[in-house]
């Protein structure tokens, strides 16, 4: 897995498929390492026909941890519901340049884009500031950071929030994430629990870094609304969104899908805010049959 040279720093990158084909970022959410997305995942895009890219977002994983001053999440939090102006290191555009210092640094001029959650967020930035880049978007299980959307259910709230104790031992750290993916994850789609457990331990033995969580918060909290990004969003757009998401509710999904002219969406009835192995299969034919719809980075016969 090599590190590559993007805006400025260090990034994590895994590629899959032929460089010839028409290439698909994945951007991740929240927290989450390029490995959060599945290796059936990738390699079924691949083999139908596409160049995927999934990376490291910056303070994530094995890419580049800030190094600057720290922001207390406490006081942000507190400025955020007074709907104050809100400190952070970086934003959600500073994430969107870092995926444009991807493609650069792989050499790609445009690229179809999946983001799920925050990457959902990073994921439409692009496509309203850099479309020239962009083939399409697909944004799941994401929102436009509208004040006006429902929140999370509190006791999701609170384990999101919540991290193990600094000392806490590696079964504990795994017991805490096993909570937090078993609150918010998909009611239709349960997920075998020694598989969640082997997915969450594979990703923690990566890599644990939770202020760099904290920090990705911020850059949410202090983008704000970005509404009047996503009603400039001239690319073909899919957004996709669970019905039983308690994180991101389903109205979030909704009100993207509203905002970009000309979206598509798509409704998956038990989905939550996961990315379930029982899931995949609708996500790939939803995604390909997208692409198909796009007209343009179809790939070769």
């Amino acid at each position: 897995m090599p590190l590559i040279q993007a805006n400025g720093i260090d990034i994590e990158v895994e590629r899959f498929g032929d460089p010839a084909h028409p290439a698909v970022l994945l951007i991740m959410g929240l927290g989450m390492q390029l490995v959060a997305w599945p290796m059936e995942f990738c390699t079924a895009l691949a083999a139908a026909g596409y160049y995927v890219i999934r990376f490291d977002n910056r303070d994530i994983g094995l890419s580049t941890k800030w190094q600057g001053r720290h922001t207390s999440v406490a006081m942000a939090a507190l400025r955020f519901w007074m709907r104050l102006p809100v400190d952070a290191p970086y934003r959600i555009d500073t994430l969107a340049a870092d995926s444009i210092g991807v493609l650069d640094a792989l050499g790609i001029s445009r690229v179809h884009v999946v983001g799920v959650s925050m990457g959902g967020m990073i994921a439409q930035t692009l496509a309203a500031r850099h479309p020239d880049r962009v083939l399409s978007l697909a944004s799941i299980m994401s929102s436009s950071g509208s004040r006006h959307l429902p929140n999370p259910s509190l006791g999701v709230l609170r384990l999101l929030m919540a991290r193990p104790p600094a000392r806490s031992r590696f079964d504990e750290q795994v017991a805490h994430f096993m909570r937090l993916f078993k609150a918010i994850g998909s009611p239709g789609f349960p997920v075998p629990p020694e598989q969640m457990r082997e997915r969450i331990a594979n990703g923690l033995r990566r890599s644990y870094h939770p202020a760099g969580t904290a920090r990705q918060l911020l850059a949410i909290a202090a983008s704000g609304d970005r509404s009047s990004d996503l009603r400039s969003i001239a690319r073909p757009t899919l957004v996709i969104h669970g019905d039983a998401d308690r994180l991101v509710p389903l109205a979030h999904g909704i009100d993207c899908a509203r905002k970009i002219k000309g979206a598509q969406l798509r409704v998956v009835e038990g989905m939550g805010h996961d990315l379930a192995p029982a899931l995949l299969p609708i996500l790939i034919e939803e995604l390909l049959a997208h692409w198909r719809r796009c007209g343009s980075g179809v790939p070769p016969r």
